[in-house]
């Protein structure tokens, strides 16, 4: 599985409610774990973003879908980066010329 970390800031339309956030999360749980993947971890974060996440999907494929899917909602703005295991770093480094 692919992973993925991904910064979150709450928008204007997310912070108005604000509240209704833990159930937004859990659908975005229920999405993730339909389409193969899964949240590992969700942090509330203090400083330039609001909120990361770890999450993996089978491919950046199907991550992509659900994120533009979570992003479309109009509660979130969302940067994501791929993120490489210690043996993915490692293999990566070792096919180098």
């Amino acid at each position: 599985m692919a992973t993925y970390v991904v910064l979150l800031r709450f928008t204007q339309q997310g912070m108005t409610t604000i509240k209704d956030s833990p159930k937004r999360l859990d659908a975005v749980k229920a999405a993730a774990k339909a389409a193969g993947g899964e949240i590992k971890a969700y942090y509330l974060t203090m400083g330039r973003f609001d909120a990361v996440v770890v999450a993996e999907a089978p491919d950046d494929a199907t991550f992509a879908k659900l994120i533009l899917a979570v992003a479309a909602q109009g509660n979130v703005q969302t940067e994501t980066l791929r993120a490489f295991t210690e043996d993915e770093y490692r293999a990566l480094i070792a096919g180098l010329p």
